[in-house]
């Protein structure tokens, strides 16, 4: 009995480690959720279409024109030279790199024109149109 005694009176040889690798993926998990709520994007009011398979990736560049034709890169206000010379260097660096473009309902056509017209002077062939699903 004596040698039991003496066992629980040693100290500890390792660190339980446990409560850390929890709060490593609670921290985590965190991060995550703040990461993907800081890069929604700019709120336009989309047009309906069918559902069809979307173009969303990581590495996919969208192009929003809000209702007053206001233009965005991601999330970064640009005008029509500034899309055109920052989109030819993501193709530059990745000729793969797919574009969506996102265009308010109330934006006029040609401004939706002139920005595909845009990505087809750089050589960028990937190209898609972000709509809402039609609910009926």
């Amino acid at each position: 009995m004596s040698a039991d005694v003496k066992g629980d009176q040693e100290p500890y040889d390792d660190i339980n480690i446990t409560p850390m690798v929890d709060l490593t993926f609670v921290l985590l998990i965190i991060f995550i959720i703040m990461t993907t709520a800081a890069i929604q994007g700019v709120k336009v009011d989309l047009p309906q279409a069918s559902a069809q398979p979307s173009m969303a990736e990581s590495k996919t560049k969208a192009v929003t024109i809000t209702a007053d034709g206001t233009l965005y890169l991601d999330t970064y206000p640009v005008t029509m030279s500034e899309l055109e010379s920052r989109l030819g260097g993501y193709y530059a660096a990745d000729p793969t790199t797919p574009v969506v473009i996102k265009g308010d309902s109330l934006v006029q056509y040609q401004k939706v024109i002139e920005v595909l017209d845009a990505v087809g002077r750089i050589g960028i062939t990937q190209v898609g149109l972000v709509t809402q699903k039609l609910v009926r």
